[in-house]
């Protein structure tokens, strides 16, 4: 067999593994995929909902072509590279395929393989009323409502002729699946099968499942895995978007086409009682990686005959987070240069120490969740790393926040282990300025009402009354509870303070900005309790009393995101990097003008870093130097089933460009 077509059959495998995880672990019921390996075992939370999303759309859409010709006499489904797929012993099931027949196409050895499980399991063999068996093809199982059949699909007339002889109906309604099946082939071969369902089908809905936006960091990483596969996903080469897929079939001979990323497909077409059930089934916190998975896969249906396009996906789907209006780029794009040292972190927070010292605590990297604290130097020839030793250890913590406070100090507060274990103690940090740097760590024993544990929430240094105050808005908690609540800290008195805030409160959110602003704060982005990306900008002013709560109306209006940095500039607040799913780019920086409540999207120009920068789960210090520019360390994320990526060194970004915008 050549090496291509057998690590092709093994993303079957891999694949089939993975959703008798999903199944096992509550995500979809499937009581038939066990059936079909050797042993179960458990994946991540992250490749779990992966999967689920993936079987949720198929069965979406498999579910509304068999409703809509529930009163047909015949109809059939045709699945294309069907591996190990269970689809026909769980529609069978579940009573679901009165007058329907399912046919299956894979590689022979493929079919084979599924012929030998399905005869030497008692339970799968029990589905099937009658058998026909061929040791030698192409029909290796035939029932009255399953046939499998081994044969090439890139291999027309074959298949062609291997379906007339098990029966299939040419004039009949036919759903044809692609489950990640061809984008595996040359694009000669893939828009071939896509021409002949059309042309042989007139009555038919096409449903496919692949990937999409091979250009971005997450589609890079993406595209890499896959090649280390030896299996090359050809079709992301002349089909990078929804939009061109939609081209594709249309240009084909298919009468109409619907294809939605599967953010559009979660959020539109998922109840959201369904989504809460989701959340509750494993302790989560990638986010970023999740919402990332979903921008890159999509779910298409195309049709061909007047009964058809009923079971089309909607246009517009409940209510989409996608962005209709794409963010409004200037035509500037501003330099990201690296700089020459290894620093690799993902949830760690930083604060500037004093001119080119940048102090780095927590998060994680290859060597595992650590509580080393790490000293960034800025030197003539660049900048440095130097491990520096505590006085006392702050933990174990991610996602947790580090705050400068008047005299040179930080507190640092909150973060967790693990989505199920916050970080409950409070440090207040003191810096030695001499050459040889020392850091003390001192436990604060606060009095008052402290918050509840938290993580990826903000922590912004306001004043009230002629003292500081730590106020901490947001973030999320051990019960998966995404928090809008606030607490002021005073740090002379290290007592948590009851102030009166007036003024409607921002929704509640976690991995938010906040940034300290004429001794109150701006609030902006973030992730709400539905999981969908926020772009308001929301402003806690100080008054007599305490503070006050003004939401700013921004035009246009910034792309919402999150899991990004921001800083204040004068009346700007510069916000850099995140996560958001508009389908146009990555975030770079969207400059807003705090007074005249306008904004401005800049796009970064990464061409000379060799890697795929991955801007989120990272820190972001404004440097002293005579251009003004930003470091960004840290950063990048499990990427799905592609492995996780680190940006492995800090970069920076040049604000020449806009530095007149400003001030």
């Amino acid at each position: 067999m050549p090496a291509t077509k057998r690590k092709v059959q093994g993303t079957n495998d891999s694949s089939v593994v993975s959703k008798v995880s999903a199944a096992a672990q509550g995500y979809f019921k499937d009581a038939f995929l066990q059936h079909f390996v050797c042993k179960v075992a458990r994946r991540a939370p992250l490749i779990n909902r992966g999967y689920y999303v993936r079987w949720k759309a198929v069965d979406h859409c498999v579910r509304k072509f068999l409703q809509i010709t529930e009163k047909c006499p015949e109809r059939q489904i045709l699945s294309l590279g069907a591996g190990f797929d269970s689809l026909y012993f769980r529609l069978r099931g579940d009573g679901a395929l009165s007058g329907a027949v399912v046919f299956e196409v894979d590689f022979p050895d493929v079919s084979q393989r599924k012929a030998a499980l399905i005869t030497s399991n008692i339970t799968l063999r029990g589905m099937i009323d009658s058998q026909s068996p061929s040791l030698t093809g192409p029909v290796y199982v035939s029932s009255s409502q399953y046939r499998l059949l081994g044969v090439d699909v890139r291999e027309e007339s074959k298949v062609e002729e291997a379906l007339g002889v098990a029966g299939l109906d040419w004039a009949a309604p036919t759903l044809i699946l692609s489950e990640v099946v061809l984008t595996y082939m040359e694009t000669q071969w893939s828009d071939a099968i896509i021409g002949w369902a059309a042309k042989l089908l007139p009555q038919s809905l096409f449903v496919m499942y692949e990937q999409i936006h091979p250009h971005d960091p997450f589609g890079r990483i993406m595209q890499e895995h896959f090649q280390k596969l030896n299996s090359t996903l050809h079709a992301l080469r002349q089909y990078p978007d929804t939009a061109a897929q939609r081209h594709r079939f249309l240009d084909k001979g298919w009468e109409e086409c619907v294809c939605l990323d599967m953010n559009n497909f979660f959020f539109g077409l998922v109840p959201e009682e369904e989504r809460c059930r989701l959340e509750s089934l494993e302790p989560f916190d990638e986010y970023e990686e999740w919402h990332q998975k979903c921008s890159h896969y999509f779910i298409l249906t195309a049709s061909r005959g007047s009964l058809m396009p009923q079971a089309l996906l909607p246009r517009a789907p409940g209510k989409s987070p996608v962005p209709s209006v794409g963010p409004s780029w200037s035509t500037t794009a501003l330099s990201v240069r690296t700089t020459p040292v290894c620093v690799e972190g993902l949830g760690m927070a930083s604060v500037s120490v004093r001119p080119g010292w940048v102090l780095l605590t927590g998060g994680s990297s290859r060597g595992g969740r650590g509580a080393a604290i790490r000293l960034l130097l800025r030197e003539q020839e660049g900048w440095r790393s130097v491990s520096v030793e505590p006085s006392a250890d702050i933990d174990v913590r991610l996602y947790h926040t580090v705050t400068p406070i008047p005299g040179g100090g930080a507190v640092v507060y909150g973060g967790r282990s693990s989505p199920l274990n916050p970080v409950r103690s409070l440090f207040k940090m003191t810096f030695s300025l001499c050459d040889a740097p020392k850091l003390c760590m001192e436990e604060m024993m606060c009095t008052g009402s402290p918050p509840p544990p938290r993580w990826r929430h903000s922590a912004t240094l306001t004043r009230h009354r002629g003292k500081e105050f730590v106020f901490v808005f947001g973030g999320k908690n051990q019960s998966g509870a995404v928090l809008g609540d606030g607490y002021f800290l005073s740090v002379d008195q290290q007592h948590w303070t009851e102030i009166p805030v007036e003024g409607v409160a921002p929704e509640a959110r976690h991995s938010h900005s906040a940034c300290s602003y004429k001794g109150g704060g701006v609030v902006f982005g973030g992730l709400s309790r539905a999981g969908v990306p926020l772009g308001d900008m929301v402003v806690l002013t100080p008054t007599e009393r305490g503070f006050c709560w003004e939401r700013i109306d921004v035009r246009p209006p910034p792309v919402p995101r999150y899991s990004h940095c921001a800083h204040v500039s004068g009346e700007k607040l510069v916000v850099v990097g995140g996560v958001w799913m508009h389908s146009d780019g990555v975030p770079g920086i969207v400059v807003i003008n705090i007074t005249t409540r306008s904004s401005m999207e800049y796009s970064l120009d990464t061409t000379s870093v060799p890697w795929p920068l991955m801007l989120h789960s990272f820190c972001s210090e404004v440097t002293d130097s005579e251009d003004p520019e930003l470091l960004l360390i840290g950063g990048g994320g499990n990427c799905f089933s592609f492995g996780t990526h680190w940006n492995p060194q800090p970069v920076t970004v040049d604000l020449k460009l806009i530095a007149c915008f400003l001030l």
